[in-house]
């Protein structure tokens, strides 16, 4: 295990594996079984990335590209709304960066936006038996110093942005990490002691786009309609004109 963290702090009972190259960090993370203790591995390098649905994920060298894997000893339910603990410990990391709180945004259900632009993805993968997750892994990646280039963008989705084009300093992808396994420690325990309704109210206070007009693509059909709310079970919730509809998985679009 590699725990070089360059002096800053790191959360105590987490590991840190960094590598300098790996097909991507959410596959090593499924190499390491069982987990002694929370784990978060980081690469340099990615070669073979995959975001939501197996897509493609870009990953330049100088970016964050991590994955925290974890025995959260849950229901699936309650282990699919780690992406909302995940998207708000990365908004708490960039008030360290970014000085106009206002311009980060959280999009449903996995993404972080910046100056309305994308700036970081989550995924989330799980395993278990019966009805408890004995293993889950929370994979991120953040656009600190290069965007993906123009080619991997699939049509219709939102322009991607760098932290270092908005503060107008290159970031230090292991200090962002170090940051982060902070935020992500601290509410990973809120989330376990009191439940999704706080992160869910302080989620909805960043929601991208809440109030206004949106397109989910489901896998099945096309909803559009105006972004209510997220309900107690992480759904998107959307008024339309045949009534509100709660959707589970969805692409959304503005």
């Amino acid at each position: 295990m590699s725990t070089d963290a360059s002096g800053w702090h790191w959360p105590t009972g987490h590991d840190l594996i960094l590598l300098d190259e790996v097909d991507s960090t959410m596959a090593e993370a499924r190499r390491h079984a069982p987990l002694v203790r929370p784990t978060w591995f980081a690469a340099r390098r990615q070669t073979a990335a995959v975001g939501r649905r197996g897509r493609a994920w870009a990953a330049p060298e100088g970016n964050l590209s991590a994955t925290l894997a974890m025995v959260p000893d849950c229901p699936p339910a309650k282990a699919a709304l780690y992406s909302f603990v995940a998207s708000y410990a990365l908004y708490a990391t960039l008030l360290a960066y970014v000085d106009d709180r206002a311009a980060i945004a959280l999009k449903w259900p996995n993404d972080v936006l910046l100056d309305g632009r994308k700036l970081a993805g989550i995924l989330l993968e799980s395993s278990g038996q019966g009805k408890r997750i004995d293993r889950l892994s929370i994979g991120i990646g953040v656009n600190l110093n290069t965007a993906p280039a123009d080619a991997a963008i699939e049509p219709g989705r939102i322009a991607p942005v760098t932290l270092a084009e908005v503060t107008g300093e290159a970031v230090d992808p292991l200090e962002f990490l170090a940051f982060l396994a902070e935020h992500m420690a601290h509410q990973d325990q809120f989330f376990r002691i009191h439940g999704f309704g706080p992160l869910r109210r302080a989620w909805l206070e960043r929601a991208a786009r809440l109030g206004e007009t949106i397109t989910a693509r489901t896998g099945a059909d096309e909803v559009t309609g105006r972004f209510e709310t997220v309900d107690e079970d992480g759904q998107l919730v959307l008024e339309t004109p045949g009534g509100r509809r709660a959707i589970a998985a969805a692409d959304v679009f503005f």
